[in-house]
């Protein structure tokens, strides 16, 4: 009887692409169409609705209720208009997914019938039940009671039926339970502090925005393969499984030829992609075999974060269509890169200037100096935090290894802007005096714009690097809510230009000029950040001694690593920034040790079940049949003909060494479990799993990978690495 494993890989290999069904109109035509953005509202709102609604999001301001009324009402027309028949406040709570609850339009009539309606209350505020998500605390599960609230500033949506409305999520008592409320803030904060600075360069300059363009790295899997492994579906990873022979050291599947089922995807979610305003762009095979990334244009903060939320659901549903599933686990398959969700951040004003652009007159290179600097100085002094906002159960099996950045947080700046640094560093007071009076800084940096694409070198070791006119935070991880660490660094970003201001005015005030004071405070920042700043080998042991001895956060202790939201330093800079309130810090603590506690407990429940009930059952049936087969050999040449039955024997040896361990260490695992288990402190539980469940996780893996090489191929139970990774 054939096994179901050599089914299922014959269905995958035989799967050819389907086809696509695309629009007859360019990209253009059908752009935006299922967005309720401004040539909607325009279409359908009043002149004056949509002149206040735009006035509002531009200017940040709140929006009058009678306004609302008439936005929901053009709004709901728009949904009807295109299929809708029910509609949702779309929020992001910490459960790293989405979350809505569908009503439909329709009220009683009076007169036994019903009538599509949708109003401006409606349009504002929902009550969601909020005893269920995460909250650290902050709820009780008898304290129900939430709030979602209307995000101006991000449009409207229909997915299938359904109109979504992008919303804050808050408590009964107003602390934030999702990612949008505490990011909202941090934008907010770090446009005031930064606008305050550019101020210096440019007074017409009213706003500073936040833009975030997104890598989504992403492995995909043929659904029947995907079906038969059960630690794919409930966790997302591979929990057990040798490495193939081949995997990606030929470095033959990066940017290589898209295989034609990947393609039809692609293709067919782009076209989703536009149709829901999101700027998909680049597609390409990334580094591992069945990885790939696809990328977007640029767009301001808050809605490029809402835009990958939106695509990692819309992937799921479309890869479907393929008979794909899509992973996004950092770490799916062992000895091959991990995926990553590298964030490109940069500020620019509202006068289209571009923050960390170098340009070619004096007052365009002291503005990239002032910021890029104070951007070294931010990250130097909450590396901990940083690294703390990417940081999870998934992820910490990512960083570190095959071209992942390492869990210590440094800035790569190139050698060019090294060497720029460095000149200041050195100068002295007279000498930075001489450089404020000149007409040019005569630092080289005219030459930059013209050499900076192949200068900066992409340093993939590098968890936050500087690559021309913008940071690319790469130590984000595939499946993360990019909002965490989007709020960490505006936020400390917000913090350090706000002191930088402070020191430049008092200097002022004592009577320096204002490029005096921006000088010399560069000049003590770069002086007081040079640790952070690391241009080399972040795999290398060297640099983790050195990382240490500069002072930087060297923990690898996922539960540890959290600890650093609740540094004085980061409590301080949360709250004078507006970002978070001490107790809502605590809070999004409990949730991340809960968070990380309940995955590798799940992750060490399945591999139990597996090793118990999926491998040592045909390992031992292996076992039998090779016992079966010396003792006929002995039969037939005799019992003293060990020469004939020593290999077989060495290998039944060996097998039951395998067995017996996993045996032994599935029962310690779940003894360490139920201890961990019995715990009260969140932190604790943490800590116990990880210091105490993962290594026997670690452990049970290794001995059933060394049994997947010596049962009978035939026998083995579950999909193989060679198997999932190259069906095309």
């Amino acid at each position: 009887m054939e096994s179901l494993r050599f089914k299922v890989v014959d269905e995958a290999f035989n799967r050819k692409a389907d086809p696509v069904e695309i629009p007859s109109e360019r990209p253009e035509k059908y752009y935006g169409k299922y967005v309720f953005n401004r040539q909607k509202m325009f279409e359908y709102l009043p002149a004056d609705t949509y002149q206040a609604l735009c006035s509002a999001i531009d200017n940040k301001q709140p929006l009058q209720r009678e306004v609302a009324d008439s936005v929901a009402e053009g709004m709901k027309r728009w949904a009807l208009d295109n299929g809708a028949r029910h509609y949702t406040h779309w929020f992001q709570p910490l459960t790293e997914t989405t979350a809505e609850k569908h009503d439909s339009f329709i009220e009683h009539d009076g007169k036994g019938g019903v009538i599509e309606c949708f109003n401006g209350k409606l349009l504002v505020q929902q009550e969601p039940d909020a005893s269920s998500f995460p909250n650290g605390g902050i709820r009780n599960t008898f304290e129900a009671r939430g709030y979602s609230a209307w995000d101006i500033s991000s449009p409207a949506f229909i997915i299938g039926n359904t109109l979504c409305i992008p919303t804050i999520f808050i408590s009964y008592t107003g602390e934030s339970l999702d990612y949008k409320t505490p990011l909202l803030r941090a934008l907010n904060s770090v446009d005031k502090a930064a606008t305050a600075v550019a101020k210096m360069f440019d007074p017409d300059v009213e706003h500073v925005r936040t833009y975030l363009g997104w890598e989504q790295e992403y492995f995909l899997v043929d659904e029947s393969l995907y079906s038969a492994r059960p630690d794919l579906m409930l966790t997302g990873r591979t929990l057990m499984g040798h490495e193939s022979a081949k995997n990606q050291q030929l470095e033959d599947h990066y940017f290589g030829a898209i295989p034609s089922r990947v393609e039809a995807f692609m293709l067919d979610l782009e076209i989703e992609c536009h149709k829901l305003g999101i700027p998909a762009k680049t597609r390409h095979n990334e580094v591992a075999p069945n990885q790939f990334e696809l990328a977007p244009v640029f767009e301001e903060a808050n809605l490029a974060n809402d835009h990958n939320q939106l695509i990692m659901s819309v992937m799921a549903e479309v890869a479907r269509r393929h008979h794909f599933r899509v992973l996004l686990h950092e770490k799916p398959f062992a000895g091959i890169n991990g995926s990553g969700k590298h964030n490109n951040w940069s500020l620019g004003t509202d006068k289209g200037t571009l923050l960390f652009a170098p340009g070619r007159s004096h007052t365009d290179n002291l503005r990239f100096l002032t910021f890029t600097v104070n951007v070294m100085a931010a990250v130097h002094r909450h590396n901990a935090l940083l690294k703390a906002s990417i940081m999870s159960a998934t992820n910490a099996h990512r960083l570190g290894a095959n071209e992942a950045p390492p869990a210590i947080i440094s800035i790569f700046m190139g050698s060019q802007i090294a060497g720029i640094l460095e000149r200041i560093e050195h100068s002295t007071n007279a000498e930075l005096t001489n450089l404020a009076a000149r007409k040019e800084l005569e630092l080289n940096l005219s030459q930059i714009p013209e050499i900076m694409r192949d200068n900066t070198d992409r340093n993939r070791t590098s968890p936050f690097a500087f690559t021309g006119n913008r940071f690319e935070f790469r130590a984000v991880g595939s499946s993360a809510n990019c909002g965490a660490a989007m709020i960490a660094l505006n936020a400390a970003v917000a913090e350090q230009l706000i002191l930088f201001k402070k020191a430049v005015d008092e200097r002022m005030a004592s009577g320096l000029s204002q490029n005096d004071a921006i000088l010399e405070e560069i000049h003590i920042l770069i002086k007081s950040s040079k640790a952070i700043h690391f241009d080399g080998n972040g795999y290398s042991d060297e640099w983790k001694e050195e990382a240490a001895r500069r002072g930087l956060d060297c923990e690898t202790s996922v539960p540890l690593i959290f600890d650093a939201y609740q540094r004085k330093s980061s409590v301080d800079m949360f709250r004078t920034t507006g970002v978070f309130s001490e107790v809502e810090l605590a809070a999004r603590n409990e949730v991340k040790w809960e968070m990380y506690t309940k995955k590798v407990q799940i992750e060490a429940r399945v591999l139990g079940d597996l090793a118990i009930n999926h491998v040592i059952p045909v390992a031992t049936q292996y076992q039998s049949i090779l016992l079966d087969n010396v003792l006929k050999m002995r039969q037939v040449f005799g019992i003293d003909r060990t020469d004939l039955t020593a290999s077989v024997t060495d290998s039944i040896e060996k097998l039951t060494q395998h067995i017996t361990v996993i045996r032994e260490e599935v029962a310690a695992m779940v003894d360490d479990r139920r201890v961990a288990n019995r715990l009260e402190s969140e932190r604790e539980k943490a800590l116990a799993y990880h210091d105490r469940v993962v290594p026997h996780m670690d452990t049970i893996r290794y001995h059933i990978d060394k049994l997947e090489l010596m049962v009978d191929n035939e026998m083995w139970p579950l999909p193989k690495y060679r198997e999932l990774l190259f069906i095309r």
